[in-house]
């Protein structure tokens, strides 16, 4: 008979745990999305999961490996658990949400080489190098849907892109001809005469390694035909409307790419695996 109370207590007990999960669950995913991709997919689908035997199979299916039921060596605390259980999920959700699966070794021409979060491209002209150098870390935000178009249903994520602040080097012997270039905030209107989606944040001239006491000057306060003629050396360069929206495409995908990296480590490092 104590055997029975005993089970029905424990019973008891998982539905008011699992009730009040689903419900915090609920509640966050009621708040505005961050990120595109699949970050976030877990707490939706979660609700579901541990309503029925699955969680009760997690939560009871004890191991040989550890005690505490967790299934995985050395995990021995709920938070960790519950950690690891997450990341599995997440990852195998964001690899799904891959648009690219190998990241090119070229991009216009350019050569690619990463760096953990920066990236350079490089290109031989034939008596200069261009150089691109960028740093992917906190580039991603939402894309803003335009006026008049509305989000369906069926679309839980708005598109997320990687819109890094940009550097153009112009290198001829010992001497750069150096840009700053950024994403411009509001897109050109349609039949504007100005369709420019970056703009010149700031240029500067040196010889050799580049320094604090460098002069530059802000694009802003430049000579509009100054402006328009140095956009148009750049586009001559290869750094034009269209290449720049391929950057934004290789950032997006290589920054992906870095953070499902991030979650794998993050895991085997709660994992205990070095």
């Amino acid at each position: 008979m104590n055997g029975l109370v005993k089970t029905a207590q424990r019973v008891m007990q998982n539905y008011v745990k699992n009730a009040s999960i689903t419900c915090a669950l609920v509640s966050r995913s009621q708040a505005p999305v961050k990120r595109d991709f699949t970050r976030g997919i877990w707490h939706m689908s979660c609700s579901s999961r541990l309503g029925g035997s699955t969680a009760t199979n997690i939560l009871h299916n004890h191991s040989n490996t550890c005690s505490c039921g967790c299934g995985l060596k050395a995990l021995h605390t709920k938070g960790e658990r519950e950690l690891v259980e997450f990341l599995t999920e997440e990852i195998v959700a964001e690899r799904k949400a891959q648009k690219l699966k190998t990241l090119p070794t070229e991009v216009e021409g350019f050569q690619v080489k990463g760096d953990g979060a920066e990236v350079v491209l490089t290109k031989q002209l034939k008596d200069e190098i261009v150089k691109i150098t960028f740093n992917v870390n906190h580039t991603v935000d939402s894309e803003d849907f335009g006026e008049g178009e509305v989000q369906t249903e069926k679309q839980e994520f708005t598109e997320m892109r990687s819109k890094p602040q940009f550097e153009v080097d112009l290198v001829r012997g010992d001497t750069t001809l150096g840009f700053t270039c950024s994403f411009l905030q509001d897109p050109p209107a349609a039949g504007d005469e100005y369709n420019d989606i970056f703009g010149i944040d700031e240029v500067t001239l040196y010889k050799g390694e580049w320094s604090e006491k460098v002069y530059a000057v802000a694009g802003d306060v430049l000579d509009g035909y100054l402006y328009d003629l140095l956009m148009n050396l750049l586009e001559e360069k290869g750094v034009s409307n269209e290449f720049v929206q391929k950057l934004s495409d290789f950032s997006t995908a290589y920054e992906h790419s870095a953070y499902i990296a991030m979650l794998e480590g993050i895991s085997q490092f709660t994992i205990g695996k070095k």
